[in-house]
């Protein structure tokens, strides 16, 4: 029997060994985590794409200033004899030389000179579009760098709920012991026994709540860090302090005005739309290109010509567009008044978004004031209502009412102020300010 109690000891230190180091712990601050979590953004690495697309496009813009240079060749076998009638004067070709094979050669070259500002329109724009993918990805940053501040926030104050759970179990615990050797010397009824231990119960509960509330928080910011899902973080609590000095609202909507990123891309957009406009007017105007050229024939038993230079200037007109409306600048001046709606929209939403977050930061900071007044009332009636409890001067119904007035006002100062931090971290993306270190 012994022999068997031994195998299970050193079985279940065992299993607690593997589950020990099945489960990584990492240390991280609130800057740390933001970086993680910006290098393995799955948002930004289409992002990333965006911009190659983009500086793919810039690039075929500027390919059509370049020369174009095109060389061709062919081979023709005749297997049937042609007629060859030569009109030459004093040259016959009957009885001529028997024509089956063909080769031709040619080279072209065309530099463009006039295209009515198309091509340079086209480089312009495609830099302006370039210049707006690269400003979204950094808005799509600052947004990640919320997103992954708002989970480090639930990952704290889950935490910070198991602790004080945690406290106040093992004082309810000893409590229930203490009750149980009144009741066993008949200093107490059982039924004030009994709901002392009901308090305790809901102790834990309220404790097993926070850690399932943990171990969520706890995968979310493994998934959004790119970390193994049995990387259990712990939490840097100094973040808490951040925000304690805020400007006036008129500072931060100005501030939103001069950094937001995605009115920035929307500028860039806009010019891009102005060129493609011009662009789209230029189709109308001619171009113009110097061209250049070289033939080689080869008829066997009957012509040869090398040395075919040719060179001149070329012009091209669609004289369709006499007729034909231009859609192609109608399509343009429309996305024009599309982006420049986009853009009052986008300043009236600014307004509103900034001055939302300052309310929600300035609303944060004072319900910490309360909260913590609320505890400080909480743990003085706690403390007064055990006095008068150990004195016959209070029930049990009100000592355990006391004490969970204390457990939630503890908590809520801790949730109060994880929750100030985080809505100045908002209002700091709203205003395109919240850095990334």
């Amino acid at each position: 029997m012994k022999r068997i109690n031994n195998s299970v000891i050193a079985l279940s230190l065992f299993i607690g060994i593997a589950n020990a180091n099945a489960q990584e712990k990492k240390t991280l601050s609130l800057d740390e985590a933001v970086q993680l979590g910006i290098q393995n953004s799955k948002n930004l690495k289409i992002d990333a794409a965006k911009i190659e697309e983009a500086t793919a496009d810039l690039l075929e813009a500027k390919n059509r200033q370049l020369p174009e240079l095109k060389v061709s060749g062919s081979y023709m076998y005749l297997p049937i004899k042609p007629n060859i009638d030569i009109k030459l004067p004093g040259v016959s070709g009957a009885g001529g030389p028997e024509v089956h094979q063909v080769l031709y050669g040619s080279a072209n070259l065309s530099v463009p000179i006039y295209s009515g500002g198309r091509i340079k329109y086209g480089i312009q724009s495609a830099k302006y579009l370039v210049e707006a993918s690269k400003l979204s990805t950094e808005n799509d940053k600052i947004a990640i760098a919320y997103n992954v501040a708002q989970a480090y926030n639930n990952l704290f104050k889950a935490n910070q709920s198991i602790k004080v759970f945690e406290e106040n179990l093992a004082a309810s615990q000893k409590r229930d012991e203490t009750f149980l050797k009144m009741e066993n010397n008949g200093l107490i009824a059982r039924n004030d026994r009994l709901k002392a231990n009901l308090q305790t119960s809901n102790i834990e509960l309220q404790l097993l709540e926070a850690k399932n509330n943990y171990n969520i928080a706890n995968i979310n910011m493994d998934l959004l860090l790119g970390l193994p899902e049995n990387t259990e973080i712990e939490v840097d609590q100094n973040y808490i302090d951040e925000g304690s000095d805020v400007k006036l609202v008129d500072y931060y909507v100005n501030e939103a005005r001069e950094n937001r990123k995605d009115l920035q891309a929307l500028a860039q957009q806009r010019k891009a739309a102005e060129l493609g406009t011009k662009a789209a007017k230029a189709e109308n105007l001619p171009s113009i290109a110097f061209t250049g050229g070289y033939v080689a024939a080869d008829i066997p038993k009957f012509l040869t010509v090398y040395n075919a230079v040719n060179v001149g200037v070329g012009i091209s007109y669609n004289l369709s567009n006499i007729w034909k409306e231009n859609s192609s600048m109608k399509q343009s001046q429309a996305r024009e008044k599309q982006l420049a709606a986009t853009d009052e929209l986008l300043n009236d939403n600014i307004k509103l978004e900034v001055n939302r977050e300052y309310q929600n930061t300035d609303y944060s900071k004072k319900r910490i004031a309360v909260f913590e007044k609320s505890a400080e009332q909480a743990n003085e009636n706690y403390r007064i209502t055990k006095n008068k409890y150990d004195n016959g001067l209070a029930t049990m119904t009100e000592l355990l009412d006391a004490d969970a007035a204390q457990i939630a006002a503890n908590v809520g100062v801790i949730n109060a102020k994880a929750d100030a931090a985080l809505a100045y971290r908002k209002l700091l993306q709203t205003t395109g300010t919240l850095t990334i270190k």
